[in-house]
């Protein structure tokens, strides 16, 4: 099975990149995952299920610990063709 996942950390701050964003940046790009999108608004990340959710968990972990007060995440079931 394949998943994507979308996510965000907050709070926001428009001027530089808080600790927890940079913490869940992180943990995704060092993860072993097929595709990674990192942007100022919204992060995605594709791969094998037990990869994304192994990141997942460790997203979590590792961005409340760095300050974050909310992460919305979501995650969805994708064809092998991203679909």
């Amino acid at each position: 099975m394949r998943l994507r996942v979308e996510f965000t950390t907050e709070p926001f701050d428009l001027e530089e990149a808080p600790a927890h964003a940079l913490a869940a940046r992180e943990v995704i790009e060092a993860a072993e995952l097929d595709a990674v999108d990192v942007g100022p608004f919204g992060n995605t990340a594709e791969g094998g299920a037990d990869s994304v959710l192994t990141a997942v968990d460790a997203l979590l972990r590792k961005s409340l610990q760095a300050g974050a007060t909310r992460i919305s995440l979501q995650v969805n079931v994708v064809g092998e063709d991203g679909k």
